[in-house]
């Protein structure tokens, strides 16, 4: 429950004061008038006692009174009858409503935090900020944070209720509390015989209280105290003749029944300055309860109606004011008439008017002490002594008729000890009719003798007679009067000091139980209830004091249900396990309450506290609720811009509203939204609808690219339709840096930044972007629509600022940092796109020199949708720009689904005009050590471009491009480059991801001028081949001639291209050699001819897709040839052998059936192919589906003065043609794809061998560190380093056109005994290696047996017969010579034994009786490319078929002179083969 201000003693205390009536004369009536105050309102801040008094109980004990207040009001002679006491009148109704109404929370006030888990609640007239989840800093109002046991808040407005209600209670028979116990009799001593007018005075009295002619006011005992005041005005009246009346007084009433009073002391009005203490303002809305039955009930017929809750619109509410029959709201912004119509009502029923600051005027400070002295005295000598003097009497009756012993007191303190406890629970009674006690009646003299001791604080005894009257009345059944004993008796037993007895709280309960269920009085049980709940407060039983106030709540009164359910919710709130979500629960429904008896603001206050529970809790359908009441309270409360806040909430949040209730929501916010932009007069308010997606937003630079134009396609380049790929991008990036790095003599240039004309979330958007003037710039918005309602956008475009930078401007004012944007104020239209709006042509005029903006006219969003709009800005000058947000006009779609409430035709929607910013945060640094403790994100500048001077615009068109192609086909398309901009360009390059897929040609080159597209038309260069010739062709050409070795390729455009021109240039293709759908990349590089602009190039992209097909399989390999090399140079001997297989793996894609190889090329430094040694001497070589076919060539070194030229990027091409045409391999295309993939492989190989840089294959002449590494060396020796190429035509049938398939492949053979193929290697998986902590040391260097097996090269040189007459010599010696060849770059030691037997079985029959004779073993050492003959002699027995070559050569290399390698064991050689000799017996 709410914290009270007084303690629970003193609220209980002040709830049961006693009832003291005053009658004026007219002209006392008058004296106090002068100070604007009665004679009651007069005495009323001085009747609490600041002084202890005493009195005796009938035991004649002393009994202290403390803190004693009285109660004085004023009985209007003549007053009608009140109705029955079961419930408040209708006056007494308007009142209570009243003082909830002008009780409000203070703006500014403290507020009192409670702080419950991750709970903050305020309660304050800020909660409605504190509470709204749009009000984002609410803490921030928090001042104070209570940091007690028990968190409370004041409700001042439940204070002043509770405190006029129980002063309205209206006087029941069946209790004494609130009746008259004394009366003043008040007469001036200027009247002419004040003595007369006492007499009439206590005649009156006498005959309102005897007659029976009215049933209220009550009195307490039929001798009621009569106190006899003479009020004296001391600034007119004589003051002996007043002392004359007083001394008369006290002759006739005694000196304790009456009184001088005088007033009016003040003579001269109050100077400015000076300070009037006023204390009666705060009590002056306390009106005399028993005279608000005065108050015409049709005075104000507003307030007694009932507030009910429409749930229609707030805009039909609006619009049906005039016409609907409920009342006007009493606490909106526009019921000051209402208060004003209460006002004049009051003042017809003869209440003063209430002005403050003016009351007391007349009197001074002495007159105030008069006052409190009157009143003093008063109490002390004529109140309280008649008071104890009525105990007494009855006592002494009770006593006299019951026979008990003398004393009641003694009797019952005997029957009903201190310590026992009272009953636990009484019984139902048998019957629930009424029961009335004439006033003589023991029962109530109890009754009366208990509640006169109740008021004097005597609260032991007034237990005990409560408890005896108690019993009584449950035994006749009076349930009213047992009831009221049992209110009495908990309360006594409760304001006992120190009593054993505790607080008897079932006795409460059934007190309320009776009034309400048996008796049928909801007064007294709602101050039965107000009583115990605060007793139960402060014994900490807040569960208790929750569920009584829960069970008091009805029907018959809002205002009381709304109060009660809003003490429940704060009892909640402070038990010792707090319930937050019972608190809510409990205010919304108070706030319910609150809203149904009409007081709006209280209910909108309700309902914002319970807000601070559920927001941000999932709980949508609460939150939707709430805020769509708050912003219902708050519109009708003359707060539209509250309302929008809180309609706002409703439609951003994902809400689970059923469609046609976000409908009304929705119609509700924007009737709402459209009537605060009417009062505030804000030209462009932001709009909660529909939700952006401020981070996906996107933009373009530059034209969107042109579809295909018949046979011509554009290059993909970029477009908001792509997703973006950051791989991509990367790939991207690299190609750029190449194509700069080409332009720039090989050096990127420091503040190099990749060209970026697409920019998303995932983009560097940390600078600023370029755009180029008269280039559009298109920025994608993602919107959202959250409800399950459509949305209709109207007239959308883009907010923007505009900042020039003195380029480009006509005149002096449009230089420097003028600050332009499209959002500015006009009295036509504001914030609007200056190009779509016809309201100010002089702002769009001047605006459209700078920008162009382009509006969409109608924008749909379907229910729940995602939507993206693309709008565009065209900037007319250099400068700074800015895209600050969007703006349009928002109404709700009408949908056919949706028919009118009433079954009518709709009204027009409503339309409201907004916009929305696009703050885009950017991403989260983690740099420093601060950006990594704190959040810190960093700027994010996509939306900032930079207007730079005009650029180059090139479009890009391709024609004839294929989109499927044969591995390594050769096809012809064509490439179109158009300057579509106002300014010339230059410097056209181009980067691929596969530079190997594209040749622009030599410019030298002769080549037909239509593609391959037709029979008997070649894409090569062809020239006769004299038939029956097998040799070779060879062309020494230079690398130079077909670019230099760089993925860049300069276009060959001549000059620049000037506006409007275009160039067309032939491209010439070659399908991949490994199959599958390639993708393949294109980056065109150009730039301006003008220096130093901020631009400093442009690029265009391109991506295709090209499907390649399988076509032949090439194989080749090579072995060295036995002979050794001759010097001579016309003598064909030694050279490699050079094997190729082709096989056809296609499989009849495309039509093709059969390959023709019609020629066999090779390009290399060092070698050539010579001439083809195949037996068959076919034209060409045919191969079929599935077929192979071998072909053998030879291999042979490039002649000297090639081998030595100056140039080493010289290479020698050799072409070996098998049909009865020749191509020239050298010329475009055939040569630049064979270079292009020459680069591509070494490439490749590099990547793949990262490990220690290798010898340069053209080096022919190595270094003299090359012979101090014998892995190098040994490698060098077999090197080849020769390039094969192989020429294949396929014949295809096509729309009964025969056409001619073209293409080469590449073998690249590296060394002897590898083999080498054209396929492209499949990379395998790599396995998992252990992962080790410890290196191992490197392994020594050891050379391979199978290189170290070739490192001499043996012949025998002899005569392959040989005739001897062995009849006449039995021996025959034939010389044999014996030839060793160095084939490596190092010395060799050789070791030659003829005695070794060969291992042979083959041979073994055809080696006996054979024998070498002379030396058999031989240690020499041969120089680098050394060769050395041994003369050598064999013996032979017997003619035959013998093999000589039984010798072993075993060599190794010689180690260094410097002795750090380690001696190699030598390694048998190949030898050359069998060497058979014949033997003939010439003697026969």
């Amino acid at each position: 429950m709410a914290q009270c201000v007084q303690s629970v003693q003193e609220f209980v205390q002040d709830s049961f004061v006693p009832m003291v009536a005053v009658l004026c004369s007219d002209e006392a009536e008058r004296l106090t008038r002068k100070n604007k105050l009665n004679f009651a309102e007069l005495l009323r801040p001085f009747c609490r006692l600041t002084s202890e008094g005493h009195l005796r109980d009938p035991n004649n004990q002393l009994q202290v009174v403390k803190n004693f207040r009285i109660c004085v009001t004023k009985v209007v002679p003549g007053a009608s009858p009140q109705p029955s006491g079961t419930a408040l009148s209708p006056g007494q109704r308007r009142r209570l409503n009243q003082v909830v109404l002008s009780c409000q929370p203070l703006e500014g006030a403290l507020s009192t935090a409670v702080a419950a888990g991750d709970y903050d609640l305020s309660f304050n007239d800020e909660a409605l900020k504190c509470s709204a989840p749009w009000f984002s800093s609410w803490r921030d109002t928090l001042s104070e944070v209570c940091t007690s046991k028990l968190f409370t808040a004041t409700t001042p407005w439940f204070e002043a209720y509770r405190e006029n209600f129980l002063q309205s209670m209206p006087s029941s028979d069946h209790e004494f509390l609130n009746h008259y116990l004394a009366c003043l009799l008040v007469v001036s001593s200027s009247e002419a015989v004040p003595v007369e007018q006492f007499v009439k005075l206590s005649q009156e009295q006498h005959r309102i209280q005897h007659s029976g002619d009215y049933s209220k006011p009550k009195w307490f005992i039929p001798n009621t105290l009569k106190y006899y005041v003479l009020l004296h005005d001391v600034s007119q009246g004589d003051e002996q003749r007043a002392e004359a009346v007083h001394e008369d007084m006290k002759q006739r009433y005694g000196p304790q029944g009456c009184y001088l009073l005088k007033i009016n002391s003040r003579t001269l009005p109050a100077e400015q300055n000076e300070q009037i203490p006023d204390p009666w303002s705060q009590y002056l809305h306390r009106s005399d309860p028993q005279s608000q039955d005065q108050l015409d009930d049709d005075a104000v017929p507003a307030l007694n109606s009932r507030a009910d809750e429409n749930s229609g619109d707030v805009a039909e509410e609006a619009r049906s004011a005039d016409t609907e029959g409920g009342r006007p709201d009493p606490d909106s912004a526009s019921s000051s008439g209402s208060l004003r119509v209460l006002a004049d009502a009051k003042k017809g029923a003869g209440e003063a008017e209430v002005t403050p600051g003016t009351h007391g005027a007349c009197l001074t400070l002495g007159d105030h002490d008069h006052i409190r002295q009157f009143v003093q005295e008063f109490t002390f000598r004529g109140l309280l002594p008649h008071i104890e003097k009525n105990i007494r009497q009855l006592n002494d009756q009770l006593v006299s008729r019951k026979g008990l012993s003398r004393s009641l007191f003694t009797a019952t303190k005997k029957w009903f000890g201190g310590g026992k406890a009272p009953e636990k629970s009484v019984s139902e009674p048998k019957s629930t009719s009424g029961l009335l006690y004439p006033p003589e009646a023991p029962e109530l003299q109890i009754r009366k003798m208990a509640d006169l001791c109740f008021l004097v604080q005597h609260y032991e005894l007034a237990y005990s007679c409560y408890h005896t009257a108690k019993k009584d009345f449950l035994s006749d059944q009076a349930m009213l009067y047992a009831a009221g004993a049992l209110e009495m008796a908990a309360v006594s037993a409760f304001l006992q000091a120190g009593a054993a007895r505790p607080y008897p709280a079932h006795y409460m309960d059934t007190a309320i139980q009776t009034y309400r269920d048996v008796c049928r009085n909801m007064v007294l049980a709602e101050r039965c209830a107000l009583v115990s709940a605060e007793i139960l407060k402060s014994q900490g039983k807040y569960s208790e004091a929750a569920t009584l106030l829960i069970k008091m709540t009805s029907e018959d009164s809002d205002l009381r249900s709304a109060l009660l359910l809003e003490q429940a919710a704060h009892c909640f709130i402070n038990m010792r396990t707090r319930m937050l979500r019972k608190f809510a629960f409990h205010m919304i429904l108070a706030g319910h309450r609150f809203s149904k008896a009409g007081q709006k603001r209280h209910a909108l206050r309700c309902y914002c506290q319970a807000m601070q529970v559920y927001k941000g809790r999932s709980w949508s359908l609460a939150e939707d609720h709430i805020n769509f009441t708050i912003g219902r309270q708050s519109f009708t409360l003359g707060q539209p811009e509250k309302a929008v806040q809180a309609f706002k909430q409703i439609l951003t949040n994902d809400s689970r509203q059923t469609a046609t209730q976000q409908g009304a929501f929705l119609r509700e916010y924007l009737y709402v939204y459209k009537t605060v932009i009417s009062r505030s007069g804000v030209r462009l308010p932001h709009l909660p609808l529909p939700c952006i997606h401020s981070a996906a937003t996107r933009v373009y630079f530059g034209h969107e690219r042109r579809l295909a134009e018949g046979e011509k396609q554009a290059a993909t380049h970029v477009s908001l339709d792509q997703e973006y790929d950051a791989e991509q991008a990367s790939m991207w990036c690299k190609l750029e840096e190449q194509l700069v790095a080409a332009a720039n003599r090989g050096g990127v240039p420091a503040n190099f930044q990749p060209s970026q004309c697409y920019l998303n979330n995932q983009t560097d958007n940390q600078r600023h972007p370029p755009a180029v003037v008269e280039e559009p710039v298109v920025v994608e918005v993602m919107f959202r629509n959250p409800l399950k309602v459509p949305l209709a956008l109207s007239r959308l475009s883009l907010l923007w600022k505009f900042a020039h930078d003195g380029h480009g401007t006509d005149g002096g004012e449009d230089a420097g940092e003028e600050l332009v944007n499209n959002g500015d104020a006009s009295e036509q239209e504001v914030g609007m796109p200056l190009s779509s709006r016809d309201a100010f042509s002089v702002e769009t005029t001047q605006r459209d020199d700078l920008v162009t903006t382009e509006t969409i006219l109608d924008f749909h969003l379907a229910p729940e949708e995602t939507k993206t709009a693309r709008l565009r800005l065209l900037p007319h000058r250099t400068g700074c720009l800015s895209i600050t947000g969007v703006v349009y006009d928002l109404a709700a779609a009408s949908s056919p689904e949706t028919p009118d409430d009433d079954g009518l035709q709709k009204a027009e929607p409503v339309v409201v005009s907004g916009k929305q910013d696009l703050k885009i945060r950017g991403p989260r640094l983690n740099h420093t050590k601060e950006d990594k403790m704190f959040v810190r994100y960093g700027p994010d500048r996509r939306l900032e471009p930079i207007i730079t001077p005009p650029m180059p615009l090139m479009e890009v068109f391709f024609l004839q491009f294929p989109t499927a192609l044969l591995c390594g086909e050769i096809r012809k398309a064509y490439v179109e480059f158009c300057n579509v901009s106002d300014v010339s360009l230059c410097g056209l390059r181009v980067a691929s991801t596969h530079p190997d897929f594209f040749t622009f040609g030599s410019p030298s080159a002769g080549t037909p001028l239509s593609p391959a597209s037709a029979e008997n038309c070649s894409a090569y260069k062809t020239l006769a081949a004299a038939p029956g010739s097998a040799a070779a062709r060879e062309t020494l050409v230079s690398a130079d001639d077909f670019g230099p070795a760089s993925d860049v390729v300069d276009i060959p455009v001549s000059g620049a291209l000037q506006p409007g021109q275009s160039a067309q240039l032939p491209l010439w293709l070659r399908g991949p050699d490994q199959e599958g759908v390639h993708e393949i990349n294109f980056l065109f590089y150009y730039e301006s001819p003008e220096k130093g602009t901020k631009i400093s190039h442009r690029v265009v992209r391109h991506s295709v897709f090209i499907c390649a097909s399988r076509s032949l399989s090439v194989q080749a390999s090579a072995r060295a040839s036995t002979t050794p090399p001759q010097r001579g140079p016309d003598q064909d001997g030694g050279g490699t052998l050079v094997f190729i297989d082709v096989e056809n793996i296609n499989t009849s894609e495309a039509g093709v059936r059969e390959f023709h190889i019609v020629q066999v090329s090779s390009g290399s430094r060092n070698w050539s192919l010579s001439k083809c040694v195949n037996p068959a001497k076919e034209k060409d070589c045919k191969v079929s589906s599935r077929e192979r076919a071998k072909l053998c060539f030879r291999a042979t070194p490039c002649k000297p003065h090639q081998a030595t030229s100056e140039d080493a990027d010289m290479f020698t091409f050799a072409d070996v043609h098998l049909g009865g045409e020749r191509i020239v391999s050298s010329a475009t295309p055939c040569g630049d794809f064979f270079f292009r993939c020459r680069r591509t492989s070494e490439s490749r190989r590099a990547d793949a061998c990262p490990s220690g840089p290798r010898t340069p294959s053209g080096a022919r002449n190595p270094s003299p560190d090359a012979s101090k590494d014998l892995l190098r060396a040994v490698d060098e020796c077999d090197r080849l380093d020769l390039d094969i190429i192989v020429i294949w035509k396929a014949y295809v049938v096509e729309d009964n056109k025969q056409l001619i398939l073209e293409g080469q492949l590449h073998v690249a053979l590296q060394a002897v005994g590898k083999e080498a193929t054209s396929l492209a290697p499949k990379q395998e998986a790599q396995e998992m290696v252990l992962l080790k902590f410890k290196s191992d040391p490197p392994p020594a260097a050891v050379l391979p047996a199978t290189q170290l097996s070739r490192l001499i090269k043996s012949n025998l040189h002899y005569s392959e017969t040989y005739a001897h007459n062995f009849t006449r010599d039995s021996v025959c010696v034939v010389p044999v010579s014996l030839v060793l060849s160095n084939c490596y770059w190092t010395d060799v030691d050789v070791t030659v034994d003829l005695r070794h037997k060969t291992s042979s079985s083959e041979w073994s029959e055809c080696a006996c009786s054979f024998a070498w004779v002379g030396q058999t073993r031989y240690r020499l050492s041969l120089c680098p490319r050394q060769t050395r003959h041994l003369e050598l002699r064999a013996c032979f027995l017997a003619p035959g078929v013998y093999n000589i070559n039984t010798h072993g050569v075993c060599a190794a290399p010689a180690p260094r002179q410097d002795g750090d390698s380690a001696t190699q064991a030598e390694v048998a050689q190949h030898s050359a083969g069998p060497a058979l000799i014949v033997i003939a017996d010439s003697g026969q």
